[in-house]
């Protein structure tokens, strides 16, 4: 529910931000460039560029919708969080005997880990007993009411509505459950933030990263782990470039080779690199090999559709112009098909990468020592949120890093693409 919440209001914020952007704009002075008078958006890059002001407002969005659904003190304002305080239900019970009495329950509901005193009873009418409780905010307490009653007392109604075992009452900050067994179980309610070890705050996640930066983690420093991920997914990347650049040129230049190859490459496109974790270590073992290879793989077939994809799109009135100047088979290739099908091959590059990146942590879980992924399993299994999130985080950035640096080197290698 609080998923579904959070969905909603971020996709609110998006096109009440978009609205209130173009509004501002409309009331300045337009300026007008040679994008403004395209009227055609398809089919040219140029005609659709990147809207920066959104891009920071994103950021913006997301820091403060975290911080708002985990009650961090670095935003402003909160979603309801938990139940935090005293709070009373009353139940009604009766005996073998028939005769009926009623209790109060009082209840504090305090912050995980903090030292509290147990509440008094509450009050009580008849041969029922008042009882107490204290219970952490997300967590529910049992309250057993036969242990003050009586033997055969049966609770039948709280706050004055019938319960039956299974059945659940609301009850005032809260709500009552009956157990199988006619005992009664608190919940309090949980408002809409997230608790810390689903989502914690973004402070949590930076003071983790400081203290793991000071530290490290399990005896190996950050920049260590983090080092290790980088030099496999590079290294599984370049061997995945290397063999899968040429077969994907053979196969666009050439039918016997697409025949011979593409019923291979279209049969291991759609198997995930995870599916493919046990063979890697039947065969290559468990060391340093079968985690290049498992990521040599993830990036083999991205980059031979791609320089495939690279080759069959040239341009023909370009094949045709070279071929009619006496260009040689060598020349056209070099001059022709290699300029033409590199933009296809950088895109290919960068979505590699974002596959490589997205299995390292399925890499490093072949006996890895060290690793971000590594990082993260080993910290999952301590439910150590903060630290998980960290680690995804860094991985983003490094990946958003290289994606940015693969850009500019396609602007700086290719100036001619979107140009005819």
């Amino acid at each position: 529910m609080t998923g579904l919440f959070i969905l909603i209001v971020y996709f609110a914020l998006f096109f009440g931000a978009a609205a209130a952007v173009a509004l501002i704009r409309r009331s300045m002075v337009s300026i007008t460039d040679f994008r403004s008078l395209k009227t055609v958006t398809f089919g040219d890059e140029s005609a659709v560029m990147p809207d920066r002001f959104a891009s920071i407002i994103s950021v913006v969005v997301v820091f403060l919708v975290w911080g708002a659904f985990t009650g961090s003190k670095l935003v402003p304002f909160h979603v309801p969080g938990p139940f935090l305080g005293t709070t009373a239900f009353v139940y009604e019970v009766e005996a073998p005997d028939g005769s009926q009495g009623s209790a109060t329950v009082n209840i504090v509901v305090h912050e995980m880990g903090a030292d509290i005193e147990e509440p008094a009873p509450g009050t009580s009418e008849g041969f029922a007993q008042g009882d107490s409780a204290s219970v952490a905010a997300w967590r529910s307490v049992l309250i057993s009411a036969q242990r003050n009653d009586g033997e055969g007392a049966k609770i039948v109604a709280v706050e004055g509505k019938p319960i039956s075992p299974g059945g659940t009452v609301d009850v005032p900050d809260g709500s009552v459950t009956m157990t199988s067994k006619g005992s009664l179980n608190f919940t309090p309610d949980k408002g809409l933030q997230m608790e810390a070890i689903w989502m914690p705050p973004p402070e949590a996640v930076v003071a983790r990263l400081i203290e793991i930066s000071r530290n490290g983690y399990q005896n190996v420093g950050l920049l260590e782990h983090v080092g290790w991920s980088l030099w496999r997914v590079l290294a599984g990347f370049v061997l995945g470039s290397l063999i899968g650049i040429p077969l994907g040129y053979a196969m666009g230049l050439s039918g016997w080779a697409r025949g011979w190859f593409d019923p291979i490459v279209e049969f291991m496109r759609p198997v995930p690199p995870l599916a493919l974790i046990p063979l890697v270590i039947i065969w290559f073992g468990i060391g340093e090999q079968g985690k290049i290879v498992l990521l040599f793989l993830a990036a083999l077939w991205v980059m031979i559709i791609a320089a495939r994809a690279g080759v069959s799109g040239v341009n023909i009135t370009k094949v045709h112009a070279a071929y009619s100047l006496g260009a040689s088979k060598w020349q056209m290739l070099r001059h022709v098909i290699v300029p033409n099908s590199l933009p296809e091959i950088f895109t290919g590059a960068r979505v590699a990468m974002g596959v490589c990146w997205g299995t390292v942590v399925a890499a490093e879980l072949v006996a890895a020592e060290k690793g971000a992924g590594k990082m993260i399993v080993a910290a999952s299994k301590f439910q150590s949120t903060d630290i998980v999130i960290m680690g995804i985080v860094i991985i983003g950035l490094i990946g958003f890093g290289i994606d940015i640096l693969m850009r500019k080197a396609e602007e700086w290698l290719v100036p001619w693409k979107g140009k005819s």
